[in-house]
Formats: C-alpha cells, structure tokens, sequence
C-alpha cells in the first residue's frame, strides 16, 4: 500500500473503534489476567494503551515526541472513559491535514506523521487489540483489514533480521497453520500466536 497518498486517520479510527468495543468487555475481575505481551497483565495494557494514546496526541499536537506514560489512577470500572478522554485528544491533534506530512524526529528515526499514525497508531493498536482479545478469550470477532494492513507494515518497515537489543519485539516465531492476520502479525512481531 502506498503510504505516501494514504492518509491513515481512517484506519486508526476503525482501530481505536475496535479496541473501544473490547475495552467495554473488561470486567473488573479480568484486570489482574496475563496477556501475550509479557510485561503487561490486563490492567498494564490498558494504562499503556491510554498512554500511548495520550503521548500520540502530545506528538501530533506539538511535533515534540514524549515518553509514553502508562495511565495511574484509574478506576477498575474507568478505562472505557479513560480511553475515550485520551482518544478525543488523540482526534483533536491529529485533525488538521498538515499534521500528516510534518517530519517527526523519533527516537527511532525521522518519520511523516502520516508514517507515525501507520506504525505508532495503526500497528501498535492493532497488536495489542490481538494481545488484549487473546487475554479475554476472544470475546468478539476482529477486523482482519486492519490486521492485514498492519502486518504487511511490519513486514515492510520490521524486517526479521532486525529484533534484538534496542528493538521492542522478539524474533518472528512461526505462525500456526490457517492463522488469520492477527495471528500472523502476532508471530511476526514475535508472539507466541499458538
């Protein structure tokens, strides 16, 4: 896909949907549960998503890139509205058209924001609506367009020869035979999507 007409707004809302509908499905009693993403239990991934959306927003609002920091105090019963403050945010920054072709420095490079939105939006969303999905039994089905189009970015910009210190993911693994496009980019980014 060609990533300098596309603008990937569109993709990120039907992202920041998806995860919406399933952050709604989290019970109270499911925050303590592991995920496939092995430093985060249920609660640890959503104060991270809320976070990275927050610092995503800070970014397109200012240019300036800002650690992500994982979301504190909030209630058991409040991610669905955190994640929806921090998602209104999020729209705001990123609503003005130039936004998408402003050159961002990045601590892993310099990037378009259209580029950024694709990676830091599209791709992290998608994965960890798979991690979180996988830790809630798969509780809703999920769209495969986005997985599909967030692997074949990590397959473009991700190479399997460049995992290792520095680089947030594990080797690729194998994916199960007849695994869809989350498992795919599961095991790309080096989950264990069995």
């Amino acid at each position: 896909m060609d990533t300098l007409s596309l603008d990937p707004r569109p993709l990120c809302a039907r992202a920041h949907d998806q995860l919406t509908t399933l952050i709604a499905r989290v019970a109270a009693g499911r925050l303590d549960d592991p995920t496939p993403c092995a430093e985060f239990d249920v609660r640890g991934l959503l104060a991270h998503l809320v976070g990275g959306v927050r610092a995503a927003a800070e970014l397109g609002r200012t240019g300036a890139d800002v650690d992500i920091e994982p979301a504190a105090a909030v209630p058991d019963d409040g991610w669905p509205a955190a994640y929806a403050q921090a998602r209104a945010l999020f729209e705001k920054a990123w609503a003005d058209d130039a936004t998408l072709d402003a050159r961002l420095t990045l601590p892993w490079g310099k990037l378009s924001g259209r580029d950024y939105l694709s990676s830091g939006c599209v791709l992290e969303t998608v994965t960890h609506t798979w991690d979180l999905s996988r830790a809630l039994g798969h509780p809703l089905p999920l769209d495969q367009e986005l997985a599909e189009y967030a692997l074949a970015w990590a397959r473009r910009t991700l190479p399997a020869d460049r995992r290792g210190e520095g680089v947030p993911f594990g080797p690729v693994r194998p994916a199960p035979q007849g695994a869809d496009a989350y498992g795919q980019l599961a095991a790309w980014l080096g989950r264990d999507a069995g």
